[in-house]
């Protein structure tokens, strides 16, 4: 019996290195590919990925708009129009049918100087700024990326306004680069997305490391799964995650 096809391949946060993933990606031919953050090119992003860009798709870090060369070579690229973040997409295969998962995406970190919602203190979680445009008019003076448009830092940024909009459709997969309330550096209001979504798995980057959640699935009613440094993992039809590059600190990390 021929093994089960993955249905996707989740990479964990690259920062500059490619090549793992276009290995494993030609081993599973017409499987969708999704970057999790932190992909920091060293050229365009469509460049360092072109033998398998027909079926890339990405979320921002909080390290890709880090300089005006690195979001060039992000947003700027020839794949700008495969950013999941904000939005659900129903991920195509090469050749133009549906593989039948709609996956809604969420990029980018939450910053205090924006919005953190699970932390206590003078705001107590309430946002400062509930949109990027908002944000933008209330701090005229910081350098921007295109004339009157959001910071360019802040594309790395979460919104609530962000989520709000996600919150309100529904998808089988949620990917983020933020992790969700089980890690120890997660955020509950990810949960609360997830299962507003009504998504069956929640798979997430930033913090170089694959935690076992598994004793929090039922009571969540999803799957929780990180992928760590520059690994990849591949979700079977059962919704588990294979791991199928281990994450470079996932050892180190696995106590954490």
């Amino acid at each position: 019996m021929r093994p089960l096809q993955p249905l996707l391949l989740l990479c964990g946060d690259p920062h500059g290195r490619f090549d793992h993933i276009v290995d494993l990606a030609q081993a599973h031919p017409g499987v969708p590919v999704v970057l999790l953050g932190d992909m920091e090119p060293a050229r365009p992003l469509h460049v360092e990925l072109k033998a398998i860009r027909d079926r890339v798709w990405w979320i921002p870090g909080n390290h890709d708009p880090e300089s005006d060369e690195l979001w060039v070579r992000v947003w700027g690229s020839e794949l700008e129009d495969r950013n999941l973040h904000g939005r659900v997409v129903t991920l195509p295969t090469p050749n133009g049918a549906a593989c039948g998962l709609r996956v809604a995406g969420l990029g980018g970190v939450f910053r205090e100087s924006v919005w953190h919602p699970d932390t206590a203190g003078a705001r107590r979680g309430e946002p400062a700024f509930r949109t990027r445009e908002q944000h933008a008019k209330a701090t005229p003076r910081q350098d921007r990326w295109g004339g009157d448009g959001p910071h360019r830092k802040h594309w790395g940024t979460i919104y609530p306004e962000e989520v709000d909009r996600l919150a309100d459709l529904q998808a089988d997969i949620l990917v983020t680069h933020e992790a969700p309330g089980y890690h120890p550096h997660g955020f509950d209001v990810l949960d609360k997305l997830a299962q507003s979504l009504g998504v069956r798995v929640a798979v997430h980057g930033h913090h170089h490391d694959g935690l076992d959640s598994s004793a929090r699935w039922e009571a969540h009613g999803f799957r929780s799964y990180g992928v760590g440094l520059r690994g990849v993992s591949a979700l079977m039809p059962d919704d588990s995650l294979q791991v199928r590059r281990p994450g470079e600190l996932d050892e180190q990390r696995r106590d954490r």
